[in-house]
This record gives C-alpha cells, sequence and structure tokens, in this order.
C-alpha cells in the first residue's frame, strides 16, 4: 500500500510549553458523582486549556471520590509535592463535602471561620433576601449553617468567586507550592482558577517556552524505533521524545506518531534525526 509522504509537522499553534522549573501544575477533582458516572468531568480539559493559553503544561491530575481518608491522603501527597495544585469541589458545607476538613486534617491545623470570607457569605445572603423581597435573618438556621463554607484551615488566604461571592481559599504548601480549592461548579471553578492563575503565577508564563515536532510513521512497532529514541535523548539530554501509537486513526489508520519536545533551537535541530523516517 502507497501512504502519503511523512512530512514533519509543524509546531503546535497554542503557546508553547514552560519547561517545569518550580513544580508541577497538577488537578485533584473530588466527588463520587464522577466515579459513578452521574456528571462528566469537564475540569481536566479546561484546566489543561487554561494552562495552555498561558504557555504551562498540567503534570499530573487525580480523581478522588468522597472518602475522607482518600482525600486526606491525597491532599497531603499535594502538600508535600512542591507543586501547584487545583482541587475541585467538597467545599460546600452539606454531609458529603469533605474538603475543607480534609484540607486541615492533611495539614495537621485547625478549621476557623474566616473573617473575610464570612463577610462575604453574609453579603451574598443579603442580595438573595433583597431579589426575593424578604428581610435579611442572619440568625436564622439556614443563614447560619451557611457560614460553614467560610470555615477554612487556619492560614488559608481566599480565592474570589465572581459567580456568587462564596470564596475559595488557597493553602501553603511544601517550598513554593499550594493547592488552591475550588468549587466543583464549572461556572465558579473556571475564572476561579484563571484568578489564581494570572494573579500568582504570570511570572511562569511561556517562560522558557517549548515546542513539539513529529512525525507520522507508517508500518512500524514500537520496539524498532526504541533505539532510536533512546540514542536521541542520550545526545540531547534537554529533549524529551514521544510515540503515540494508533491502530484505527481515521486518516492515517494503523500508524505511530513519533516525536520530540523541548526548547525550540534544541528541537529544531533534532527534528532532523526523525524526518527521514517515512520509508519504514
Amino acid at each position: 500500500m502507497n501512504h502519503p509522504p511523512n512530512p514533519l509537522l509543524q509546531p503546535h499553534s497554542p503557546p508553547p510549553l514552560r519547561p517545569e522549573a518550580s513544580g508541577a501544575f497538577g488537578l485533584i477533582v473530588i466527588g463520587d458523582e464522577i466515579l459513578s458516572g452521574k456528571r462528566e468531568d469537564k475540569h481536566l480539559p479546561k484546566v489543561i486549556e487554561l494552562l495552555g493559553a498561558r504557555g504551562l503544561a498540567l503534570g499530573w491530575a487525580e480523581y478522588v471520590g468522597d472518602s475522607p481518608a482518600r482525600i486526606t491522603a491525597a491532599l497531603k501527597r499535594a502538600f508535600d509535592s512542591g507543586d501547584v495544585v487545583f482541587s475541585t469541589g467538597g467545599i460546600g458545607a452539606t454531609p458529603d463535602d469533605h474538603t475543607r476538613q480534609c484540607a486541615a486534617r492533611a495539614l495537621g491545623v485547625d478549621l476557623a471561620l474566616h473573617p473575610e470570607a464570612a463577610a462575604l457569605i453574609l453579603e451574598r445572603m443579603q442580595d438573595i433576601a433583597r431579589e426575593q423581597g424578604k428581610p435579611f435573618e442572619p440568625d436564622r438556621a439556614d443563614n447560619a449553617h451557611r457560614l460553614n463554607m467560610g470555615v477554612f484551615p487556619l492560614g488559608a488566604q481566599l480565592i474570589p468567586n465572581p459567580y456568587n461571592k462564596i470564596a475559595g481559599f488557597t493553602c501553603a504548601g511544601a517550598k513554593e507550592g499550594a493547592v488552591h480549592f475550588v468549587p466543583g461548579f464549572p461556572v465558579m471553578a473556571w475564572p476561579m482558577i484563571e484568578w489564581v492563575l494570572d494573579t500568582l503565577y504570570p511570572h511562569r508564563f511561556a517562560t522558557g517556552a517549548w515546542t513539539e515536532r513529529s512525525v507520522i510513521v507508517f508500518g512500524a512497532m514500537e520496539a524498532t524505533l526504541t533505539p532510536l529514541m533512546e540514542a536521541i535523548e542520550q545526545a540531547h539530554p534537554p529533549v524529551k521524545v514521544f510515540s503515540l501509537p494508533s491502530v484505527d486513526h481515521p486518516e492515517h489508520g494503523r500508524h505511530i506518531e513519533l516525536g520530540v519536545k523541548g526548547e525550540p533551537a534544541v528541537v529544531a535541530g533534532v527534528a532532523g534525526s526523525v524526518a527521514g523516517l517515512g520509508g519504514l
């Protein structure tokens, strides 16, 4: 079978990726509804998009159900990692919301009502009463319960919520890392994640950019390409080599996408090493 030529693909159009110089970016998605299939997770692709638009890349992601022990363990790993981690879900005040308590447990600190968060919650409750044409009754049982949404681990900093004023929070971890806690609702979580990135991490945007180039190789097995991949990485340590096999691609059929990624100048020099694989 005749295959089309094997052109070197151009670098991706989004901003190039930044090397992980001071900790990776991570994501923890919390909630039984995701693991049971009741809700489809939309956070992973969106966080990848938000990071990519700033020249950053997601280093890892983890899904956790509503098990306090598992949430605590996941958050303990995140705090100890030195990474910048976004945690979505479980920061409400219903019996199945455990994230705030687990964060405190993972850090070994107490929980306390954050005064600024409490003021924002009271402001929100006043807004609702005004919209409904009812008197504001802060001591009413349901209103008093809502203040639990402002109970955070000691030392937490607020993440503003432009949708309904109910803040998220940030807790510092090891080294320069931190875990940023936002609600599970995308309409709230996504602008809050953007705020965190644009406010706290602009110094990391597209610094030391990476790029990526690859070729489509037909009729090859990954085992036959491994020596070449190892040789490229040994000769050019800053470069990462990758292979993405496919057996039923609608355009290319069975093939392997073989590529390199790293600093643009280095990638440009290495790309020729994989450009001539069309005969394989």
